[in-house]
């Protein structure tokens, strides 16, 4: 099974049908059927790494002041609390810890929704540990590629890693003013 960084977009691309929808259900429809599916969200920061351990995750809502038909749809995919037990004992170099209060947040069910319209197919999300990023430890990447790296046996067992965020996820703390980046025309 692969690994898949999906780049998930706006919200209303959940009900929505454009070039990136059609997209995400021709690849779910050119990969093999999961056991399980595991997605590290960009949306779940945490202070340590969890893994859903539950049956049946909820559906987060986590966007706000967007069309009231989003806050409807549902993805009520199974959890799979033996493959988020086997991820905790996977990686050594973090503690992996169980969660049973949280679900699947949009960064999840947002790119699911089109690429596993049916909802059979179980998932598992991983937060992304913040406290590692907040103190901008220079390990910080070298820390996420050995998880990611430990992660790997999950592929051979018929479970893709798919890490789920956007580029534009914290403008809010982006100083515009201090950027130094060109901007390039489209067709370059």
């Amino acid at each position: 099974m692969p690994v898949l960084f999906i780049g998930h977009g706006s919200p209303e691309n959940i009900v929505l049908d454009n070039d990136f929808t059609r997209a995400l259900k021709r690849l779910g429809g050119s990969l093999p059927k999961p056991k399980a599916i595991l997605v590290v969200s960009a949306h779940w920061l945490t202070d340590g790494t969890y893994v859903t351990c539950v049956e049946k995750p909820r559906t987060i809502y986590d966007f706000y002041g967007s069309p009231s038909e989003l806050y409807r749809v549902t993805y009520p995919s199974p959890g799979s609390p033996q493959h988020a037990k086997t991820i905790t004992e996977l990686v050594e170099n973090a503690e992996v810890q169980c969660d049973f209060s949280w679900g699947l947040d949009h960064a999840s069910w947002a790119i699911l929704k089109h690429t596993y319209p049916q909802a059979d197919i179980p998932v598992i999300q991983m937060s992304l540990d913040y406290s590692t990023v907040q103190r901008m430890e220079t390990r910080s990447l070298g820390h996420y590629y050995d998880i990611a790296k430990q992660l790997g046996p999950l592929r051979e067992e018929d479970v893709p890693i798919i890490g789920s965020g956007n580029i534009v996820q914290n403008l809010r703390v982006a100083d515009m003013y201090a950027m130094d980046a060109k901007t390039v025309p489209v067709g370059s």
